[in-house]
């Protein structure tokens, strides 16, 4: 492939260099577009010559093959994190992370992202899972996404046109690539929005495993269900397959005790899985996503 003028490009990238986990083997090609005109020029090329390709950002929710990925891998990273204020909107690309958006509302007296101030990914994540913590989700503050087709097409779809779900948006379901978004939000307190966010922020580190490698939240909430209480009271709380291990701080997350392979991720999250359908007839979802060869 002709790797001329799509941005930084190196082959057979260790995917474990750039996921939270910590896991995953070589991409054939991994692309890191410095600009929006490369970002366009690389995937145009991608699709001429038919290589498989897909979007990441921070890498916070998936946890790739021990195998590595075949075809191409377009990070919306460090080139892409721009955030501005005008008014009551903020505006950050796909690249900014949600701690740093929340962070920008927070000094403009801004109110509604609170919420998002501990979500580890980026904006890019953000749109495609609809993400969400302590009954804040994306679908509550965004006006509009600016995305890019496969084909090269720029768009701005509105909150309407993204169709939000519970942990899914139309950025998902139609491959689409997220290149900004616009946050309305209402004017606040902004003491006491750093209050709001400190607040959650420790309910988060006291309750999570942050010390460790891992994907977040590894399971979807089963309606009318918590998937860590379910987990604990299968008896799961603690299990280990090889280095992948249920957290004992937090039954809802398979975390990395030091070198995990996505194979005992997997496996593990099989088990959990049986236990609980066993145990109390529920079927647990994953919320993270296991990419690559497999």
């Amino acid at each position: 492939m002709d790797l001329k003028h799509i941005g930084r490009v190196t082959e057979h990238f260790p995917m474990k260099e750039v996921t939270s986990f910590k896991i995953g083997g070589p991409v054939d090609y991994f692309i890191e577009p410095k600009t929006e005109e490369e970002l366009i020029r690389a995937l145009l090329r991608l699709e001429e010559e038919k290589i498989p390709w897909m979007i990441m950002g921070k890498g916070t929710n998936m946890v790739v093959s021990d195998k590595g990925i075949r075809g191409a891998v377009i990070r919306i990273g460090e080139f892409f994190e721009k955030v501005t204020v005008e008014g009551d909107r903020v505006i950050a690309e796909g690249g900014a992370s949600m701690r740093s958006v929340a962070e920008a509302a927070q000094r403009e007296s801004l109110t509604g992202l609170e919420f998002a101030h501990g979500i580890p990914g980026g904006v890019g994540g953000a749109m495609t899972m609809n993400a969400g913590a302590y009954g804040g989700e994306m679908k509550d503050v965004v006006e509009s996404v600016r995305v890019l087709h496969a084909n090269g097409k720029v768009e701005e779809l509105s909150n309407e046109e993204l169709h939000f779900e519970y942990r899914n948006s139309r950025v998902y379901t139609d491959h689409l690539i997220v290149l900004s978004t616009t946050f309305l939000l209402k004017s606040g307190d902004s003491e006491r929005i750093q209050e709001e966010m400190d607040d959650l922020w420790n309910r988060r580190t006291t309750k999570q495993p942050l010390e460790y490698p891992s994907a977040g939240s590894t399971f979807k909430r089963p309606v009318g269900y918590y998937a860590g209480q379910l987990i604990d009271q299968a008896g799961l709380r603690g299990l280990r397959h090889g280095d992948a291990q249920v957290s004992e701080k937090h039954c809802g997350f398979v975390i990395n005790r030091g070198n995990a392979t996505c194979q005992e991720v997997v496996e593990l999250i099989r088990t959990v899985q049986e236990a609980v359908y066993q145990k109390h007839g529920v079927e647990l979802e994953t919320e993270v996503k296991v990419l690559g060869e497999q």
